[in-house]
């Protein structure tokens, strides 16, 4: 018999999260602190699993999300997460199954978008997923930077001040609120992500915790407008340290707060170099330091994945940076779209820099492209000339690429901090 694909039971959550972990190479065990912590945080009318003989072979769960689009305002999302299969059950369909159940609740709750963050980059386009935002990692040689060693505080009167778990849930979540507001791709967190963030709640499945160093930075008002959390090694040579802080969340509101709190963490005596976490792959780092040089990427990778559920309230969502028409023909030619009621169609788009419309059409088209193609777009991040050029939109109008840039791409790049 074919596996059953369903949402489970209460006494079937410690086997569904040893399946997890076992899907992600992690040890196949949990505890109670775990279960009754998953069982808390999460919706269980949302957590999925794939049954074979009784037993759990597949995971997956979603919940509600809050996704940021061009011009601050926020679509429903439906956040996909935890999806495996075990070894044993490779290829048979199962993540279509589980993934396809989702979607269609999402589509009838009314969810805009479906996000998630793909551990494997050929997976998921095939139902429809394009990656929307990339992110980027630098390792910063601090001697070479080229910052005044002599440093003892913000230029700008401002302050930083250490903090403890217990200060950045109180801080944090305000801070979150309001730059999420500001930057397309950021997502909303539950109170369970700064409680995992700070060591409130630890889950031993996920390994050792390491209490980290967190630090504020006020404004010369006394405002709130960053946080930082980072770890340090503790390593010496030859009577010379050579620790290495790596930053877990670096958030700021202003320039003069996230140059701020590089100029710090870059300052602490004995780290020499620093690893800055996920961060824009347009951030203003490298260029924040004297000689950029000292500061090498060691990571470019998309990062947050979106599935649109409905085009026109989508782009009717978000704004535009020129005014201008386009009639676009979308394919869905997923494997999932007759079962989740997702297909693809023909939409025509008015959009100004003050608000747009979009509504289907019998129109002649101007650009033609996959929905999955049409995600990577949404959040102004991929060029439609680029995909034109790869021979994944087709101009059926000479110029609609060019026009769709001009609408659709943002001055600074979406950015998604948050791995879920």
């Amino acid at each position: 018999m074919s596996p059953e694909v369903r949402t489970i039971t209460d006494a079937e959550l410690p086997d569904w999260i040893r399946t997890l972990h076992t899907g992600f190479l992690r040890p196949p065990e949990t505890s109670e602190q775990e279960i009754e912590g998953r069982r808390s945080s999460w919706d269980m009318s949302r957590v999925r699993g794939a049954f074979d003989g009784g037993r759990c072979v597949g995971t997956l769960r979603s919940f509600a999300q809050e996704l940021t689009v061009p011009g601050g305002a926020t679509v429903a999302a439906d956040a996909i997460s935890n999806a495996t299969v075990a070894a044993t059950h490779r290829r048979r369909g199962l993540l279509s199954r589980m993934i396809a159940g989702d979607l269609a609740e999402a589509r009838e709750r009314g969810d805009v978008v479906a996000t998630l963050i793909a551990a494997e980059y050929p997976i998921y386009a095939r139902y429809g997923f394009g990656p929307a935002t990339w992110t980027a990692e630098w390792r910063i040689d601090v001697p070479r930077a080229g910052l005044d060693p002599r440093w003892s505080g913000p230029e700008c009167g401002g302050r930083i001040d250490y903090t403890d778990g217990a200060g950045i849930r109180k801080l944090g979540p305000e801070l979150h609120e309001r730059l999420r507001a500001r930057r397309p791709g950021f997502v909303s967190r539950g109170e369970h992500v700064w409680r995992l963030a700070t060591g409130d709640l630890h889950y031993p499945s996920l390994g050792p915790w390491t209490e980290p160093f967190h630090a504020v930075y006020r404004s010369p008002k006394g405002e709130v407008e960053g946080l930082l959390t980072y770890t340090a090694t503790d390593v010496w040579e030859a009577k010379q340290p050579q620790d290495r802080a790596t930053v877990r969340e670096l958030l700021a509101l202003t320039p003069a707060a996230e140059r701020a709190l590089w100029h710090f963490l870059c300052s602490v005596d004995w780290v020499m170099s620093v690893d800055s976490g996920l961060r824009a792959p347009d951030d203003l780092l490298p260029l924040l330091l004297p000689d950029p040089r000292a500061a090498r990427v060691t990571t470019h990778a998309d990062l947050l994945w979106i599935r649109l559920l409905d085009i026109p309230r989508a782009l009717e969502a978000r704004t535009y940076a020129d005014s201008g028409t386009l009639v676009l023909d979308v394919r869905d030619e997923t494997p999932i779209a007759a079962e989740t009621g997702l297909v693809g169609g023909r939409f025509r788009l008015d959009a100004t820099p003050d608000g747009a419309s979009c509504a289907p059409t019998t129109a002649e088209p101007d650009l033609a492209l996959s929905v999955a193609d049409l995600a990577t777009l949404y959040l102004g991040d991929e060029s439609a000339v680029r995909l034109t050029a790869l021979g994944r939109a087709e101009e059926t109008r000479e110029g609609a690429a060019a026009l769709a840039d001009r609408l659709l791409r943002t001055s600074r790049r979406p950015w998604c901090p948050d791995i879920f």
